[in-house]
């Protein structure tokens, strides 16, 4: 019979925060999995906690996690932890959740710490919907790509930012949504100089460039307002693109045009005048 992957959730800076039920877990396993034993250490050492550590992390986790896949199918319990927060979330342990799955091991999760959803819920902001977009690529075109699918994104959004390069990315938040859009900096969450800073794009940027950033972000964003109705009928806009095409415009041009003065479709536009000019 294999044994069992439990995914333990660590404090993100107050050890208060670390549940009995953690580290009950922590001492019954037989072995842990750990994106760097030198922090978690620190963390059994705390709580007194004697067992085995062995190593699980971005650059090694297909070899560890067969590794660790093997343990499990003997029969051994592991529990997977990460530096801070909760393991397979944005994070590498997710591999080794899906090998467990497709191999038939049982994973429990030991719910804690989520810097992400503690943001959210101090934002602000509306919380019904959000989605999670962690960090940001650092390639320039992989970025702006990223950001530009979600310009018209209704939800809120969640992005993990390091100080370091918190600069860059408000800039190009600004570039892509504009600097009036509303927005909440929470940074070094549940530590002793924890603080929500909640402003416009344009706002924080004017700040950041007289104050130096310090500790982790996450950059908790609101959404899109919904568009307005279109008051113009289709047929209408039809009527339109068909006059100016009348004028020596191209239909792509005219339906552009019309589309972004109305709010209508643009394919249901060009669709619906071709229609008509092939009646």
């Amino acid at each position: 019979m294999s044994g069992t992957l439990y995914l333990v959730a660590t404090p993100i800076g107050n050890l208060g925060d670390f549940s009995p039920r953690a580290v009950e877990t922590l001492e019954s396993v037989d072995f842990i999995a750990a994106e760097d034993t030198r922090v978690s250490v620190k963390l059994l050492n705390h709580y007194n906690i004697k067992r085995p550590l062995v190593s699980y992390h971005e650059h090694n986790h297909v070899s560890a996690g067969q590794s660790v896949l093997g343990r499990l199918l003997a029969g051994e319990s592991c529990a997977l932890v990460t530096d801070a927060g909760t393991p397979a979330v944005s994070d590498p342990g997710e591999d080794l959740v899906r090998l467990c799955a497709e191999n038939g091991v049982e994973v429990l999760s030991i719910p804690g710490c989520c810097a992400a959803v503690n943001a959210l819920a101090v934002s602000g902001l509306p919380t019904g919907r959000f989605t999670f977009e962690g960090f940001l690529s650092t390639n320039k075109k992989e970025r702006r790509e990223h950001l530009v699918s979600l310009q018209n994104e209704r939800r809120t959004m969640l992005f993990h930012e390091a100080p370091h390069k918190l600069w860059n990315t408000l800039d190009d938040l600004c570039a892509a949504f504009g600097p009036e859009r509303r927005i909440a900096l929470c940074r070094e969450l549940t530590k002793l100089h924890e603080e929500t800073m909640r402003c416009t794009l344009g706002e924080a940027a004017d700040y950041y460039r007289e104050n130096a950033p310090r500790g982790e972000y996450v950059l908790v964003l609101a959404g899109a307002e919904p568009k307005a109705e279109a008051e113009v009928t289709l047929d209408e806009g039809v009527t339109q693109v068909l006059a100016l095409k009348a004028q020596g415009a191209r239909m792509k041009d005219a339906v552009r045009q019309v589309s972004d003065a109305t709010g209508l479709s643009r394919n249901e536009l060009y669709n619906a005048a071709v229609s008509v000019e092939t009646d």
